[in-house]
């Protein structure tokens, strides 16, 4: 079932609208249609176990495009195993994704810095209100998020530190290999996850792959782990994969590799793999001069689970992280 979650006119006839696709089991279904009333048919909805699956809210992360369009064929190819409900959002930013840009066209900014939005205001923020209002109260959130152009990062979970002790126990189920606890910081006050977890809406932020780019492999995998954390929830029945338990890290267990020099990057690390203290992550040519710039050695034993994807760099520039072992 097909539903808006916002809709705006905008100008040049062009039209704004947030859509998600709520599956419901058959079981529920059957219930609703023999209920007596429209407040009958509320009350059997409200009392329903509900998964939200959000991706899309950055127009050049299409990791989850992925997820949604496998997600929903087999939830609606076994409506006989689903107990509940399942609300899937491909595309919270429509506008961004068509224009194949991360924030609103037009707008200049990054949807995922104004939650939780307000009804009143603008129409970005109004928007964020109005995807906020509708997925409050689920049992369960999963935001799927890719990297942006330049890095590729490990498929991971993305903890809150001050939402740990809530989330924790649901992230193995998602068959990612590790989840990153990290700091509270100011900005993530304004994300989507930070938004819900505030209102008591558990959720699992999911970070995978590389912008403007599908990984099938990944996502897949994904999948079934989403299929899993349905099935902990009570609304799935059918048949999952399953993974074993995730690394799970802190924030002092990650070491940043940041370039010092300009120039173009060239990775001589296998991404996902285990490197030791000393190896050589890669190197920082100068294409004018013919010189190496700089070799970019690892400083600690552990895991590379980002690698620079994009290889134009300048000092600064994130090349990779390593968690620690």
């Amino acid at each position: 079932m097909i539903e808006t979650v916002f809709s705006a006119e905008l100008p040049v006839r062009e039209h704004l609208l947030v859509q998600k696709n709520r599956i419901i089991g058959a079981d529920l279904a059957a219930a609703l249609d023999a209920a007596a009333d429209d407040d009958a048919q509320r009350a059997l909805l409200d009392a329903a176990p509900r998964l939200a699956v959000v991706t899309g809210i950055h127009g050049d992360e299409l990791e989850g495009q992925y997820v949604a369009f496998e997600l929903a064929r087999r939830l609606n190819e076994h409506r006989d195993q689903v107990h509940g409900i399942v609300d899937i959002y491909p595309a919270i930013n429509p506008l961004g994704i068509n224009a194949i840009e991360r924030g609103v066209p037009g707008y200049d900014l990054d949807l995922n810095r104004i939650f939780p939005g307000d009804a009143d205001g603008p129409l970005t923020e109004a928007l964020a209100a109005a995807v906020v209002a509708d997925i409050a109260g689920a049992a369960a959130c999963v935001d799927i998020h890719a990297s942006n152009i330049f890095l590729r990062e490990m498929p991971q979970i993305r903890i809150n530190e001050l939402s740990a002790d809530e989330l924790l126990p649901l992230a193995p189920l998602l068959n990612i290999d590790f989840v990153w606890v990290h700091a509270s910081a100011t900005v993530l006050q304004s994300t989507l996850a930070y938004a819900l977890n505030a209102l008591g809406t558990r959720t699992l932020v999911v970070e995978t792959g590389v912008g403007m780019r599908i990984t099938p492999s990944e996502v897949m995998r994904l999948t079934e782990g989403m299929l899993r954390l349905a099935a902990h929830l009570g609304i799935w029945s059918g048949p999952f994969e399953e993974h074993g338990a995730p690394l799970i890290s802190a924030d002092q267990a990650v070491s940043f590799l940041n370039a010092g020099a300009a120039g173009v990057f060239l990775p001589k690390a296998a991404h996902g793999r285990r490197v030791g203290k000393g190896e050589l992550i890669g190197v920082i040519v100068d294409p004018l001069t013919g010189e190496v710039r700089e070799r970019v050695t690892c400083p600690a034993s552990g895991l590379l689970f980002t690698l620079r994807e994009y290889p134009v760099v300048y000092p600064g520039s994130l090349l990779a992280r390593v968690l620690s072992e």
